[in-house]
């Protein structure tokens, strides 16, 4: 083996002068007899290095009592490393091998195939984890002969390219303030059927075992959630137009305080927890069912419903003025207004070991705070899947925060994903950090003279790691 680095780091000596490779090369190139390469890319990723290429192995041939390994090795000065290693075996080595149950030439997890049976190309993938040194270092094919007893026979070394990283600014993240309290509710509405002028609930009634159904479901999803505490229930009974207001109004309360009964005996909550409110009249729900309608006279119903008439004589208008119209929404949208909307209101409890703060993002995100969220993410390396995965859960639990939006940036700039952190930064505020963001974007896109104003900007906000990547620009840039 030292023999090997010897010859590799002695080939690395003489190429870095003479070659100018790039990290994607999409030519097919022979780099040792029998094997030649194509499409190969290599591509930082975070806290790894991908290495992706095409081998050709179809000139590739083996004495059966032979077998040739192939390993592509990093290399930079005193620093190297080798790659997954694949493995061509003619008949007598193959069988030997499996017959003694023996790893093959370069270990378990070397790719082998027996000559007859290899492929005439090889995609090449290969996941490393990064190292500053690898930063221009250069990519090589090392090809060994093997006779009887693993007898060295002959080697090879060609060159596949070099791995030069463009500058890649410091990305700030900024850990959100841990919530004493998480608050959140469920919303909905009931259509609960009552006989005519009572108040009594009837739970066969109907569709009542539906529309009851929904606020126990409700109210059941997070009641038998250990985490969660319910701190409120907050009913509002509507009742529909027709008729007289005040007798609306006694049906609206009456029928919501009905409702409260019925889940107080359900549920035995304590206290005030349930709370009640009411509107006599529905007429927004009326409005906004008109105005998407194809009625005749829509407008000037809408008229009306805006206008400053009482409810009863609006009401009265509407039916003497336009029958048909009034008819036709007696029918079918009426029973719609007479409805029950519902609120629980709840709280969560804490969560600070990082191992059920990352069960809970999978099976219930919702449940989980921003700070929560970048307890998760340090678990991990930036620019891996499973950071990236923590961020972006994140800003689909909160949309419209800038924190969230800020994180799920960079993590998207961290994996090269620059249209999907300027969606993010756009919904970023004008924090030091987000400003800061927004310069290394441009660093990313190209764009050093708005590069170098977001720095300053973010500088002169007291980002401290604004003025060193400011610097660092500045060397690359000379």
């Amino acid at each position: 083996m030292k023999k090997i680095l010897y010859i590799l780091v002695a080939l690395w000596g003489m190429v870095v002068v003479a070659e100018a490779q790039i990290a994607i090369d999409m030519r097919k190139q022979d780099i040792v007899d029998g094997v030649s390469v194509e499409n190969l890319k290599m591509e930082r990723n975070g806290g790894y290095i991908a290495i992706d290429m095409l081998w050709d192995l179809s000139g590739l041939d083996v004495d059966e009592n032979r077998a040739v390994l192939l390993t592509p090795w990093l290399v930079n000065d005193n620093d190297s490393l080798a790659l997954q290693s694949v493995g061509v075996y003619g008949r007598q080595r193959y069988y030997f091998y499996v017959r003694n149950g023996e790893s093959m030439l370069s270990g378990k997890d070397e790719k082998s195939y027996k000559v007859s049976k290899k492929p005439d190309t090889i995609e090449y993938h290969n996941l490393v984890p990064y190292a500053e040194w690898m930063n221009g270092s250069v990519l090589l094919l090392h090809r060994s002969d093997y006779g009887c007893c693993n007898t060295l026979l002959a080697e090879q070394v060609g060159m596949l390219g070099r791995y030069t990283e463009a500058f890649f600014p410091e990305l700030v993240y900024v850990r959100p303030q841990g919530q004493i309290e998480k608050r959140d509710s469920l919303e909905g509405s009931a259509f609960i059927d009552f006989p005519v002028d009572q108040t009594m609930i009837y739970p066969d009634y109907r569709r009542n075992i539906a529309e009851l159904g929904k606020i126990q479901s409700s109210i059941d999803s997070v009641r038998n959630d250990t985490d969660i505490t319910i701190t409120s229930v907050w009913l509002k009974g509507y009742a529909s137009p027709e008729g007289s207001y005040a007798h609306n109004k006694e049906l609206a309360i009456g029928r919501t305080a009905a409702l409260k009964r019925y889940i107080q005996q359900l549920y035995r909550f304590e206290g005030d927890v349930i709370s009640t409110d009411y509107e006599p009249e529905d007429w927004a729900g009326l409005r906004y069912y008109v105005e998407r309608s194809n009625l005749a006279h829509r407008a000037e119903i809408i008229t009306l419903i805006d206008g400053n008439l009482e409810p009863d004589a609006r009401e009265w208008k509407i039916k003497r003025d336009y029958p048909m119209g009034y008819s036709f929404l007696l029918q079918n949208c009426y029973p719609a207004l007479r409805h029950t909307d519902y609120r629980i209101a709840y709280t969560i409890r804490s969560y600070s070991d990082v191992e059920e703060i990352k069960r809970i993002m999978c099976e219930r995100p919702q449940k989980l705070g921003l700070n929560e969220f970048y307890l998760a993410a340090q678990e991990y390396e930036p620019g891996t899947d499973e950071f990236t995965e923590v961020f972006e859960t994140a800003v689909r639990m909160f949309p419209d925060d800038t924190i969230a939006n800020l994180n799920a940036a960079n993590a998207a700039m961290r994996r090269g994903d620059l249209t999907g952190a300027k969606r993010y930064l756009a919904k970023a505020d004008d924090s030091p950090e987000a400003v800061y963001a927004r310069g290394a974007l441009a660093i990313r896109q190209k764009d050093y003279d708005s590069a170098r104003r977001y720095l300053n900007e973010a500088k002169s906000l007291g980002l401290e790691q604004a003025g060193i990547t400011l610097e660092q620009l500045e060397k690359g840039r000379r």
